[in-house]
């Protein structure tokens, strides 16, 4: 035993020695995981922005990459995401999908944004979407509409942060039963691609429900882009339809309004165009009264219920005094994005203690969202959908703007339009009722 005693005491020495080295690496490794925790909270918070810059929708693109610039000038003026600096990074939607899908991962692989905010063509969205699933980048569907994305697929790191398609075609056609009601035929006319089909899908589907008795004469889709509208406002001219119908947009829709009204089809049919809110400031007299035009969401510089508030006033006069013009939905999109933007990072860092959170604890925080751009207020779904309220109207000529304002109007509230989470928003609404969509919106008139 004698003999052991040296041996135990060495024994004893080296494991206290091992203790202590352990528990001295320990104490390193905890405090370097905390400087590495520290070391997360980014210098820049970088945004990758998709949005036209080229092509004949840059008359809506650019208006939003206008917002876009004055935003984060705004944002770092009150310090940023938490504290943290914004900064952008946009991609052209105009130089082709090939350009942009390269462009989106060296933006996500090599420059390391921390979110992107993707796109405006439907079309484009569609691939976008799994892209960033795969690239594992928080993507907001700032703009796109089309409601196939989100429900035949499930992301994680995907958000819409405005409505999709189907509350914005079914509050222009509840407004059209209710103040137009005796039409017996009709026609549309629509971009060839992911939301004119689409949006027309949606549209023919409910009529049908509501109104078995009208006849569909007419099924056009011109090109995207397309300059010459001869073709169908001939076909139209000939068809007498009682409605035209068309949820094109951009400077495509431009080219038609002038085109049709050129050739007087506006004296012949009724006009529904459910994205014309964009168009008014561009077409001016080109555009009659009495046309329907609804806005995707309840954007409009004039909007009823927020028209007096300071910081709406404010943002509209600094957007016109940058670009000269008053802000179209597009603009009002890419503010909900950043008000979005906003409100989860504040609830994620929150929840996180107040230490930086990563992209999973921001995706986490993206479910049950509440934020607000200057509309109604808007929430994120399980699904990350966003619902947001509808504002459909008529044009109206009135003294002091030279182009037609938006008059009769109705604000409808988004959650009754828009299929519930896990459904499909066409046989949702196959199974509408006769009298579904009879609904009445907050009324407005112009001021």
């Amino acid at each position: 035993m004698d003999l052991m005693k040296p041996l135990l005491g060495a024994a004893r020495g080296s494991l206290s020695k091992a203790l202590a080295f352990a528990v001295a690496a320990t104490l390193s490794t905890a405090t370097l995981s905390t400087a590495a925790l520290a070391a997360e909270k980014p210098a820049e918070f970088q945004i990758g922005i998709t949005t036209y810059s080229s092509g004949s929708a840059s008359v809506f693109g650019v208006p939003a990459r206008d917002a876009a610039v004055l935003l984060a000038e705004q944002l770092n003026a009150r310090g940023g995401i938490g504290g943290v600096p914004v900064k952008l990074h946009f991609i052209d939607e105009g130089a082709g999908l090939e350009t942009l899908m390269t462009e989106y991962r060296r933006l996500v692989e090599d420059v390391g944004v921390d979110i992107m905010f993707g796109s405006i063509s439907s079309g484009i969205c569609n691939k976008v979407a799994p892209l960033a699933e795969d690239l594992e980048v928080i993507n907001f569907m700032w703009d796109c509409g089309t409601q196939r994305i989100l429900e035949d697929d499930k992301y994680k790191f995907v958000f819409r942060t405005q409505a999709n398609a189907t509350p914005e075609v079914l509050a222009p056609l509840a407004y059209l039963l209710k103040h137009n009601p005796d039409f017996k035929t009709i026609a549309v006319v629509n971009q060839d691609y992911a939301w004119g089909r689409d949006s027309w899908e949606i549209f023919s589907t409910a009529l049908k429900t509501q109104r078995p008795d009208v006849e569909i004469v007419a099924e056009l889709f011109p090109a995207f882009g397309a300059a010459d509208f001869s073709t169908e406002v001939s076909r139209l001219l000939a068809l007498k339809p009682d409605v035209i119908l068309s949820t094109s947009w951009g400077g495509d829709l431009d080219t038609f309004v002038r085109q049709a009204r050129q050739r007087g089809l506006f004296e012949q049919s009724k006009f529904l165009l459910a994205l014309a809110e964009s168009s008014l400031q561009r077409l001016g007299d080109d555009l009659p009264e009495g046309v329907i035009v609804a806005a995707r969401g309840d954007h409009y510089f004039l909007h009823p219920e927020v028209r007096d508030n300071n910081d709406f006033k404010a943002f509209n006069e600094a957007f016109k005094s940058k670009t000269g013009q008053y802000p179209i939905y597009s603009v009002y999109h890419m503010v909900q994005a950043f008000a979005a933007l906003e409100a989860v990072y504040a609830k994620a860092i929150a929840a996180n203690g107040g230490a930086w959170p990563d992209k999973e604890q921001v995706a986490g925080a993206m479910v049950g969202l509440e934020f607000k751009g200057f509309g109604r207020p808007l929430t994120i779904r399980e699904d990350g959908q966003a619902v947001e309220a509808q504002l459909v109207g008529t044009t109206l000529k009135a003294e002091g703007y030279p182009f037609k304002v938006i008059d009769k109007m109705e604000i409808y509230d988004g959650a009754g339009l828009t299929a519930p989470v896990g459904e499909n928003s066409i046989a949702w609404i196959k199974s509408f009722a006769a009298g579904r969509l009879k609904i009445d919106g907050a009324a407005y008139d112009h001021k």
